[in-house]
């Protein structure tokens, strides 16, 4: 019964890995081919943006 237990962690974990690592490659992989040449433009846009935000959460900075 053991036995089966480790199988079943050891299967789980290769799932989720595998499933995240897939993930971030086609993540990747999908910037890469469809990002286009704007891609660092909407990300400098959205950081523009949000500089006059305040910080919300987490503790004050002293």
């Amino acid at each position: 019964m053991a036995a089966y237990f480790f199988d079943f962690i050891i299967v789980a974990l290769l799932i989720i890995g595998i499933t995240a690592i897939n993930g971030v490659l086609t993540n990747g992989i999908g910037e890469k081919v469809f990002g286009g040449k704007r891609h660092s433009a909407i990300a400098d846009h959205s950081a523009e943006i949000q500089s006059g935000w305040k910080s919300v959460g987490g503790k004050e900075k002293k």
